[in-house]
């Protein structure tokens, strides 16, 4: 399994960004995506998740609102809209995938199974 997240940027405060992530996975098999984010000095911390069949999704309180999890199946990849940022969203931005069977979404990090290498989102005020 690889998965590859890419989209981020150095933009200002207010503005929007789109992450990717593609996800490299055996061709029969359900699993959840999951953002996480950290800032320097920070520890990894849950931003988003979003089930297989998308009807169930889970959003940090911090991003709540701001940001948008989808996912297109068909091309095993996720998305993270991001809108109105702020400086305290910048940090490196990780997705993340987890093959428990069923709807399941969980702000766990421990209970995701591969995670890709990251991408940078820097916002200035």
């Amino acid at each position: 399994v690889q998965l590859q997240a890419f989209g981020g940027g150095l933009v200002q405060a207010g503005a929007s960004l789109r992450l990717s992530c593609a996800a490299s996975v055996p061709t029969v098999s359900s699993y959840t995506i999951g953002w996480f984010r950290q800032a320097p000095g920070k520890e990894r911390e849950f931003v988003a998740a979003i089930s297989w069949s998308g009807d169930n999704t889970y959003y940090a309180d911090s991003v709540k609102g701001r940001f948008t999890i989808s996912r297109d199946n068909a091309k095993n990849t996720g998305y993270l809209q991001m809108n109105s940022l702020k400086p305290d969203d910048t940090a490196v931005y990780y997705c993340t995938v987890d093959f428990t069977v069923g709807e399941v979404v969980t702000i766990l990090p421990d209970a995701y199974d591969y995670w890709g290498q990251g991408t940078q989102v820097t916002v200035s005020s």
